[in-house]
């Protein structure tokens, strides 16, 4: 992995160049979300009531819009879509939309993907305008017909294989049956990109899985991991 990390500085001070003589203004973005709606789920989800899963202590960290903005205007930046063609792009682990809200800002079509059950999110969606269906990534199954090929799928900081207390994390069977079936969704031409966490004893995939990575053509920096266009 150590040579992973060689041209890992210049390609990433190159992106921060990138991103300051090419940039995406918050103050626009803001001026799409419905300001009222915002603070009234601001209100409403700030404080969960005490009976309300742990969880949703954390995730109402996400109706600061100004925090969390940045990220996907980076991530969106980064990959270079504020300088693209419209593009359709799905969004695995979507949450509250931050993401595809942002690409969507720069004329292209997006639908997200994401598990139930967390009301922040499911608020934050609809303010901001973002297809979203429900759906939970299972290891080895494919996922459900979307309606429609893309030509980007992303999935940013998911848990669906395991996190790191997690004793059930996927090995390189079970991301190589994803990537493949991700495939299957792709417009010619089209990419998919990964953004892990670091869910492997403090790494962010196992040598087995960076392996199949690899083997398969992708570009491995650190926690990003993006994979050749699809061939038509």
């Amino acid at each position: 992995m150590s040579k992973l990390a060689q041209p890992l500085t210049y390609r990433r001070a190159a992106r921060r160049l990138r991103r300051k003589l090419h940039p995406i203004r918050i103050g626009p973005l803001l001026a799409r979300v419905d300001q009222d709606r915002l603070r009234a789920l601001q209100a409403r989800h700030g404080s969960p009531p005490p009976d309300a899963p742990s969880s949703w202590h954390h995730y109402s960290k996400y109706l600061d819009l100004k925090k969390y903005l940045p990220l996907n205007i980076r991530r969106v930046q980064d990959l270079n879509l504020h300088r693209s063609p419209p593009r359709e792009i799905l969004d695995i682990g979507c949450g509250g939309g931050f993401f595809l809200f942002v690409a969507q800002a720069q004329g292209h079509r997006g639908l997200g993907l994401d598990t139930p059950g967390i009301p922040v999110f499911d608020d934050l969606v609809e303010l901001l305008g973002v297809e979203r269906i429900i759906y939970t990534i299972k290891a080895l199954e494919p996922l459900p017909a979307l309606g429609r090929k893309f030509d980007l799928i992303t999935a940013f900081s998911t848990a669906f294989h395991g996190g790191r207390d997690h004793s059930w994390r996927w090995g390189a069977k079970e991301w190589e049956f994803l990537v493949a079936d991700l495939e299957q969704h792709l417009n010619p031409g089209g990419q998919i990109f990964f953004g892990l966490n670091p869910a492997y004893g403090g790494d962010y995939y196992t040598p087995e899985i960076l392996d199949m990575f690899l083997r398969r053509g992708a570009t491995v920096e650190r926690e990003n991991v993006l994979f050749p266009p699809k061939r038509s």
